[in-house]
């Protein structure tokens, strides 16, 4: 009578290492990790304090959701950078001929150049105010969501 072997039959190392491995180009894919990094901060963005001011004796701060529609376009632009990285994630692809990091740079400067208006001109309702840290935040979010569709497109290459 011959006894079990203890331990199961070796398998070759490729084997081993494709089962175990994440998605290698989530984990090395610094274009994509950037869009979806500062899609977010852009998205969230838009909730910080964008004008601060003191009248009479408290400070007050103004969100850039109560800016008007700007902020309210910055905040969808955000989504709609993380819904095309969470898309790729799912296997959906899009055409060939719109490329996804062309769409992430169309994104990202649509959102620098709308920053860029709020952050020259401050609407009269808010005119005692200055600019707060969180409009500094969506600016820098907005380059780096065009910067993270140029490292995608080196990477298409």
């Amino acid at each position: 009578m011959q006894t079990p072997e203890p331990f199961p039959p070796e398998q070759p190392y490729a084997e081993r290492s494709e089962r175990f491995s994440p998605d290698v180009a989530w984990v090395w894919g610094a274009g994509e990790r950037l869009a979806w990094l500062s899609g977010l901060v852009l998205t969230l963005s838009t909730l910080m304090g964008w004008y601060v001011g003191n009248i009479d004796d408290p400070t007050i701060a103004i969100i850039g959701w109560h800016t008007g529609a700007i902020a309210k376009i910055v905040f969808v632009i955000g989504l709609a950078v993380i819904a095309l990285t969470l898309m790729r994630q799912a296997g959906l692809e899009l055409p060939a001929t719109v490329p996804e990091s062309l769409i992430t740079i169309v994104l990202g400067s649509l959102a620098t150049i709308l920053v860029l208006v709020r952050l020259i001109s401050i609407p009269e309702e808010f005119q005692p105010a200055s600019r707060g840290i969180g409009i500094w935040i969506s600016l820098a979010a907005a380059i780096l969501v065009i910067v993270a569709g140029l490292l995608r497109a080196s990477e298409e290459l």
